[in-house]
């Protein structure tokens, strides 16, 4: 058996990503639409049987490659033995992980065949990499961490001053060092830059920088270094309203 390649042997990068998104499409639909077809095939009786992934975006259970050594690497064998011996989740899981070692290797099978080099091959993996995995697909994380992505992305914009895009005096602390607004007229960056240019940290009195990380006080509006306040990108995600150190430590008002 050929294990499924297409009627082409992927040559370029673009073509190889082509190959494994339809081959990883191919699994999930096996993983979670077509799951009941795809646990019945699974039969603990038969002998080794594999999950094989085609460019179509089709799937199928069949036994390995009589050939040795195969056409393309052969995905995990016997699938079909651990299937009644722990929870359906779990066999899923453990189909999905190496359904996803799977399709690295034939990625790479393809990249090394054709003489990638360093610069194609990390090209590859970076666009393979944008993609959630098949078992976090499978298990659901993959949604999870789009939503925490996507909270920590509308929080972070809030908080940090290089990813600041509102306009004017909304994007500057109420300080009289602050660089009056522009006109409308111009660029939106350039208008930013120069007025984060103006503006000073509330600890070290320094200029902001473009490579380095800010956090606005939700109380007295003064921006600061993330390095002088100990307060890293990671941890303001999950901050609802920073307190800079001197509100912090003053009293509430009744």
């Amino acid at each position: 058996m050929d294990a499924g390649s297409g009627p082409y042997n992927p040559r370029t990068v673009e073509e190889v990503f082509r190959d494994f998104k339809g081959r990883r499409a191919g699994m999930i639909k096996a993983l979670t639409t077509d799951v009941e077809e795809f646990y019945q095939q699974c039969d603990p009786e038969k002998e080794n049987l594999c999950l094989y992934g085609f460019p179509s975006e089709q799937w199928e259970v069949n036994l390995p490659a009589e050939e040795v050594p195969p056409e393309l690497p052969e995905p995990a064998l016997g699938i079909n033995f651990a299937r009644d011996g722990m929870q359906e989740k779990d066999w899923l899981s453990l189909v999905a992980v190496h359904s996803d070692a799977w399709l690295l290797a034939v990625a790479f099978y393809f990249g090394a065949r054709f003489g990638f080099d360093k610069n194609e091959r990390r090209r590859l993996f970076g666009m393979i990499n944008e993609l959630p995995t098949i078992f976090e697909v499978v298990t659901g994380t993959a949604k999870e961490q789009l939503k925490e992505k996507s909270s920590a992305t509308n929080h972070s914009s809030n908080k940090s001053k290089p990813n600041s895009k509102v306009r004017g005096s909304e994007s500057l602390p109420k300080d009289p060092k602050a660089m009056p607004q522009k006109d409308e007229e111009e660029g939106l960056e350039e208008e930013d830059e120069e007025e984060h240019g103006e503006t000073l940290c509330g600890a070290c009195g320094e200029n902001y920088a473009s490579d380095e990380f800010w956090i606005c006080c939700d109380i007295c509006e003064k921006w600061f270094h993330g390095k002088c306040v100990k307060i890293t990108p990671a941890r303001a995600e999950h901050i609802k309203q920073y307190k800079c150190p001197s509100c912090s430590n003053k009293r509430a008002r009744p």
